[in-house]
């Protein structure tokens, strides 16, 4: 089937852009005028409205399109949005290396999904052009017909091998990582002079007369290069949902990417209660990848994703319940 791309979707894609535009205007100059620190009830309230708004967007793409857009934007959106868990772990690291208070941590998150917006907009067409582009003239394979993509058979090796590092990872290698040598830090410090204190939620200031970025500045740089290494992973896993439509994969990826500042805020002291969930994202990784190399041979369809998705996060939700980690804080 040959799936329709943005233009074609005039009237989701206009209400996708008048949902994201009102709620960042909220966001930026209503609800967090004033840098403050999120408490998990507000942080509760978003995680509630951005899943709600997700859902009812993707009941928009079931109504104007069919079934296997609704389906296809539910599995993209929770491969997004799992991943999207793995790393926080890497933000709670990068705050608690630079000292950042905590009435600071969301401006940050804020322009750090801002940058988002625009390099993922910027992976997934790009993305999806090369795939047109990197078709093999059609072949015959045990007897069968079939056209490989250079592409998709390279991502998912890719993601082959991602899903085997994750399941033998251990977060606590990365504790004592210097974020300093972080290319975004080192962008920041190569054309700025940095003070050594925050100047409240200031991204600049003025020292002696001269201006000066503050940290903040260099907390967000490395915000954002730990966004790029982490949509490396991120955005390949989509492909295999919906390969040729645009669409399905820039609404999802940007509804689940909107929802992760107040995710951050309700997990990042519950960290430890998720101790299993690496190994869930591993099993995604190499499923998605498995299916792009079979795709030729074998088609998965979009319901069956999404129920093995969603089966390996619950077993891994519940696994991480059942055989809980050590809080941090009682280890001490």
């Amino acid at each position: 089937m040959e799936h329709d791309h943005l233009i074609n979707h005039p009237v989701v894609l206009g209400a996708f852009g008048v949902v994201i535009l009102i709620m960042l205007l909220l966001d930026l100059g209503v609800f967090n005028k004033k840098s403050h620190v999120v408490s998990n009830k507000e942080a509760l309230t978003w995680s509630i409205v951005w899943i709600g708004l997700s859902m009812a967007f993707s009941g928009v793409i079931y109504y104007t399109m069919d079934f296997d857009s609704f389906a296809r934007f539910q599995s993209a959106y929770w491969i997004e949005k799992a991943l999207s868990v793995d790393n926080l772990f890497v933000f709670i690291m990068v705050f608690g290396f630079f000292n950042v208070p905590k009435h600071l941590h969301h401006k940050v998150l804020f322009w750090g999904i801002i940058g988002a917006l625009v390099f993922r907009a910027i992976f997934i067409f790009t993305g999806v052009e090369l795939i047109n582009l990197t078709y093999l003239p059609a072949m015959e394979i045990f007897g069968k017909e079939v056209e490989i993509n250079v592409v998709l058979t390279l991502f998912g090796l890719f993601l082959i091998g991602a899903g085997i590092k994750s399941w033998g990872a251990n977060e606590d290698t990365d504790e004592n990582k210097d974020f300093t040598k972080s290319p975004g830090a080192r962008i920041v410090h190569k054309f700025f002079k940095v003070s050594e204190n925050y100047d409240g939620d200031k991204f600049f200031t003025i020292q002696n007369g001269i201006k000066m970025a503050t940290p903040l500045l260099v907390v967000v740089a490395v915000i954002e290069f730990t966004d790029l290494i982490f949509a490396v992973d991120s955005i390949p896993a989509i492909f295999a949902i919906a390969p040729d439509d645009p669409f399905i994969l820039y609404t999802s990826n940007i509804f689940a990417i909107l929802g992760l500042r107040a995710l951050y805020f309700l997990l990042a002291n519950f960290m430890h209660m998720f101790s299993k969930l690496h190994y869930g994202l591993a099993l995604i990784l190499a499923f998605i990848g498995i299916k792009m190399l079979i795709s030729p041979f074998v088609h998965i369809s979009s319901p069956v994703s999404l129920a093995v998705v969603g089966g390996i996060l619950i077993g891994a939700v519940i696994a991480s319940f059942a055989f809980p980690a050590k809080n941090p804080a009682e280890q001490d």
